[in-house]
């Protein structure tokens, strides 16, 4: 089987679109899996995703960060946005990284979310040394739209104000998300 090809990846080596689901992972109603399912991405599957543990979870990204035959992209949505400013702040192969795409992060330095999600406060705030993008709903019960504005700007990520999505997961009706899809494709225009 051949490796899953990100959209724009005409113009240099075809890379791996890595999907980075959050806390309980996507369901079947996600955009995650549909995207899945529809352009074969690759979905990085972690040991325990009820209980999350920030050194696992790291782990199993730089082992298929490794494990890809060339160049890859990550897609993630909501803790998968904290973890790819975890591991790109203590990896050494972040150059394999060719852009991120990061939905919806969820603000884990919240009361309620530090306490439900132990062990990934504070969120690491340095520049992340590939493109990205981040994308987040005006409405996220997770994450206050200025919260996500400043992550993105820490972050160095160009900031798309979804609108009222909320959590931009199943829930929010977005079927297969060609418009994120879109903006997928942009980010790997540049």
């Amino acid at each position: 089987m051949t490796a899953p090809v990100a959209p724009g990846a005409a113009t240099g080596d075809p890379a791996t679109v890595l999907l980075l689901p959050g806390w309980q992972n996507s369901g079947p109603t996600h955009w995650q899996s549909r995207w899945e399912a529809l352009h074969g991405d690759r979905r990085v599957d972690q040991h325990d995703w009820m209980r999350p543990l920030r050194g696992d979870w790291s782990m199993r990204l730089e082992e298929e960060v490794l494990a890809a035959p060339g160049p890859v992209v990550l897609v993630a949505h909501s803790l998968g946005c904290i973890l790819v400013a975890a591991w790109a702040a203590h990896s050494r192969h972040t150059q394999r990284v060719r852009a991120a795409l990061l939905v919806a992060p969820g603000d884990l330095e919240r009361d309620d979310l530090r306490q439900a999600i132990p062990g990934w406060a504070p969120i690491v705030r340095q520049r992340l040394p590939f493109p990205s993008l981040l994308i987040a709903a005006n409405d996220d019960p997770y994450c206050a739209a200025p919260r996500a504005r400043q992550l993105a700007q820490d972050w160095g990520a160009r900031f798309v104000d979804a609108g009222a999505r909320g959590h931009l997961n199943g829930d929010s009706g977005l079927g297969d998300w060609p418009e994120g899809r879109g903006w997928l494709a942009e980010l790997l225009k540049d």
